[in-house]
């Protein structure tokens, strides 16, 4: 039984007794409140794990405030018009189709999600040259073939590899050992750098020790195609109805002073705004990201315990970027079949995913990828290319673009002018005509609430500069916050390990500590209301990775 799956069937309510912050074990802080008193629970944030935590807890009967920066709800999950399209800020897919539970509210919707034919990317070499299929499917095979005997690799010698040994390292040893020429290998390599679009990170910062964490629910991975508007519609309707929600509300202190005398004695909690508003609470639910959370842990008065201080500090946090650029017809795709013969030849869907491997045709030889959203299904194709990025190419493209106004023409030019050596390569393209419309590029690096960046991911690091550390522990840790002060944390970056870096695993992060404060306050949790007395998850099979087919977003 992999790491990955112990620690799934172990994200169990049941099974949270000890609190891996200060050695105590949790059943310990029951908060004993007086007769009659309700407990007052503050969230901050209104993200996707916030939602789900204030859910369960306004279903259970208490009071429940969320307190949230922005003026709208959702966190990264957003969405905007591109020529009457919607296209998403945040997520676009859905990792993990057994047992995932944004997957259920999906299907109950009828949203119409897409599962990507498995057909390799196209792939064009640093000269600009396209690959045949041959060449693209043996590339891409070898990669995928080598990742998951990094997964396998990881899981099982995760004790013995040193934390400052990449998945690049592994990439170089394997290819090594397998005998591939050096010209393909060479060829291999730039393909796999293609790994930090699922991550937001480099390949060469990718911890090989903690690649384990990167494994998601089993069951491969769909593109919401409808986009999560609904989704997060349906969550918001939800738990609306049952919670205060403060809006435009930046909280900027959280007091919380332990227990003087006995462990079951009450904890106040002051929660104090950038407007200087207080509140007064019973406990708190801080689903922050992480990237927010690394640089305000100042926050807490009395500072935070060193271990958990020790634990955020260690965390990573990526910077995945997305630039949608929309033109008048989608003019890649091959033309309507004329002959019966055509139709046959047309039968197999076009890629999904093309790559451009570190060209050296435009300046700054950033290797980049994209998806097709012609391949969309009706009513939701249209002739968009939606381009992931990471690392300096996403710092310069956001660089590029934050001076200037979504609406100003020179934002389009900008965007058009960088992409062109790109997507001119692509079939049929003619430059007198084949001119994007619209585009959009995320900027989530210069986004304060989004914590610059997006997404939690593993990385390397220094043991004689950095000292030894144990991510796993760490992750734990944060999970279990510190309930002998009422204050607990959620988010993607808490979630079990099949689900870190994804919308589940906010989800089930929200949901698992609701939980936790449910019983902390002597509350049963009652059949039916999101979170059973023996555990937040069905035991189950979970065994395939992020990445799969789509992008870890």
């Amino acid at each position: 039984m992999s790491q990955a799956l112990q620690d799934y069937i172990h994200f169990k309510p049941h099974h949270n007794q000890h609190s891996a912050a200060d050695g105590k074990s949790n059943a310990m802080f029951r908060t004993l409140l007086p007769k009659g008193h309700n407990p007052r629970i503050c969230i901050v944030g209104a993200g996707i794990a916030g939602l789900r935590c204030a859910q369960v807890l306004g279903e259970a009967g208490l009071h429940v405030t969320v307190l949230e920066a922005r003026d709208r709800i959702g966190g990264r999950m957003h969405q905007s018009k591109l020529e009457g399209h919607l296209v998403d800020h945040g997520p676009n897919w859905i990792h993990g189709l057994k047992e995932n539970p944004i997957l259920k509210i999906a299907e109950e919707l009828g949203e119409t999600l897409f599962d990507v034919p498995e057909v390799p990317p196209s792939i064009y070499d640093q000269a600009g040259n396209l690959l045949s299929k041959e060449d693209g499917r043996h590339c891409s095979g070898l990669m995928w073939e080598i990742i998951e005997e990094a997964f396998k690799h990881s899981d099982k010698e995760s004790a013995s590899i040193p934390q400052n040994q990449s998945l690049l390292d592994f990439f170089k040893l394997r290819l090594r050992e397998k005998d591939i020429p050096d010209a393909l290998a060479k060829r291999v390599l730039q393909v796999c750098r293609s790994w930090g679009d699922y991550v937001g990170g480099d390949i060469d910062r990718q911890s090989l020790k903690y690649f384990w964490l990167e494994e998601t629910l089993d069951g491969g991975n769909v593109f919401v195609a409808s986009t999560y508007k609904a989704i997060l519609e349906r969550i918001a309707n939800d738990t609306l109805p049952i919670a205060k929600f403060h809006l435009s509300t930046k909280v900027t202190s959280i007091t919380s002073e332990p227990p003087e005398s006995k462990p079951s004695s009450t904890s106040q909690i002051t929660v104090t705004t950038s407007a200087n508003q207080t509140f007064s609470f019973d406990a708190v639910v801080v689903t922050a990201p992480l990237g927010y959370l690394k640089r305000n842990t100042a926050t807490f008065h009395p500072p935070l315990p060193p271990r958990l201080l020790t634990a955020i500090n260690n965390m990573s946090y990526g910077a995945l970027e997305k630039v949608y650029l929309t033109f008048p017809t989608a003019f890649w795709l091959p033309p309507e079949p004329s002959t019966q013969q055509d139709s046959e030849q047309q039968h197999q869907p076009p890629p999904f995913f093309t790559q451009w491997l570190a060209p050296t045709y435009t300046p700054n030889n950033y290797p980049l990828e994209c998806a097709f959203l012609s391949s969309l299904p009706a009513p939701h194709a249209h002739p968009t290319l939606l381009f992931y990025m990471h690392g300096p190419v996403a710092k310069h493209i956001t660089t590029l673009t934050s001076p200037l106004p979504l609406s100003s023409p020179s934002y389009l030019t900008t965007l058009a002018t960088f992409f062109r050596p790109y997507y001119a390569l692509l079939p049929n393209y003619n430059p007198t005509c084949h001119h994007p419309t619209a585009a959009l590029a995320t900027n989530w690096q210069n986004d304060e609430f989004a914590g610059w960046g997006s997404y939690s991911n593993f990385q390397t690091s220094d043991p004689e500069r950095e000292g030894v550390r144990e991510l796993d522990g760490d992750i734990r840790a944060v999970r279990e916050g510190m309930p002998e002060r009422g204050v607990w944390f959620a988010g993607e970056h808490v979630g079990p390990f099949v689900a870190l870096g994804t919308v589940s695993g906010a989800w089930l992060s929200g949901e698992a500590v609701a939980g936790r404060v449910l019983r902390a306050f002597g509350r049963g949790v009652e059949e039916g209301g999101g979170v059973e007395e023996e555990g937040v998850l069905e035991d189950g099979k979970v065994a395939s990775k992020r990445g799969g087919t789509g992008l870890g977003v």
